[in-house]
């Protein structure tokens, strides 16, 4: 998983589990993503859209977004060191990309409240143009990412 340069200063933000399950995530690093922010209830996450990731009309292929919403939603869900998971999403498309831009998922907390929350993530492209908007439910568990 690439992540650039933590534009905060040494502390809370790196030392947070997300940075642990980030660099756990095998799905997310093939994808190409990569953490622009990582934040207790927000985070923003980038990725190239490749030809291997269109469909059979050459846009990009819906589970490839709702994958980096996703990425997002989980980073910005896990916001202690208790494993939070998703309980459901929903994702409504609203314009395609294709091959070659970049397309960004801003993810923010809505509401957490005791174990559940609810946070929103919009995708976008290169040109600032709303992609879709995602919509996850959170629910925090008493586990805890293992060591190693």
């Amino acid at each position: 998983m690439t992540q650039p340069t933590d534009p905060h200063p040494a502390g809370a933000a790196s030392e947070r589990p997300t940075r642990a399950m980030m660099e756990r995530d095998l799905a997310s690093a093939a994808l190409g993503m990569v953490v622009e922010r990582d934040e207790p209830g927000h985070s923003v996450v980038s990725m190239v859209v490749r030809d291997d990731m269109t469909n059979g009309f050459h846009i990009t292929h819906g589970g490839i977004v709702f994958a980096l919403a996703d990425t997002a939603f989980a980073i910005a869900c896990n916001e202690d060191e208790r494993i939070t998971v998703s309980q459901g999403a929903d994702i409504t498309f609203l314009k395609s990309t294709q091959a070659g831009q970049k397309l960004t998922a801003t993810a923010r907390r809505r509401i957490r409240n005791g174990r559940s929350g609810l946070y929103d993530v919009t995708v976008t492209d290169d040109a600032g143009d709303v992609v879709a908007e995602f919509r996850g439910r959170s629910l925090t568990t008493d586990r805890t990412l293992p060591k190693g």
